[in-house]
């Protein structure tokens, strides 16, 4: 039974990850890395901070990374994952936006 089960999976990673390889697959996977290296991104910078910070490069990763995514999903016809990343991405554009509009407020104080 344990045997089975084991060729089973096999079976499975084998249909998934060989005999399925294609170019959107190898896309959905380099999309993928490029939303979870965010995480180190953020890491990183709050390390050299010494405290929990969330820098420019984590909002463009994760722009990045949800567009990249969000186009595997249409192509792949996934809604669960169209869903999730239309929404996230302009959650992601906005942030972008937010920041950019308090750093231009920001200089606009130190000049005066």
């Amino acid at each position: 039974m344990i045997i089975q089960y084991g060729q089973a999976l096999n079976n499975y990673l084998y249909d998934v990850f060989v005999a399925k390889f294609d170019f959107w697959l190898a896309f959905g996977l380099v999309a993928q890395l490029f939303f979870t290296a965010r995480f180190l991104v953020q890491w990183i910078a709050s390390e050299r901070a010494g405290n929990s910070v969330v820098p420019m490069a984590f909002w463009f990763c994760s722009m990045g990374g949800g567009l990249m995514t969000l186009v595997y999903g249409v192509v792949k016809r996934e809604p669960v994952i169209i869903l999730g990343q239309a929404l996230a991405t302009i959650i992601y554009i906005r942030n972008i936006m937010l920041i950019i509009k308090n750093r231009g407020r920001a200089s606009r104080t130190l000049e005066r």
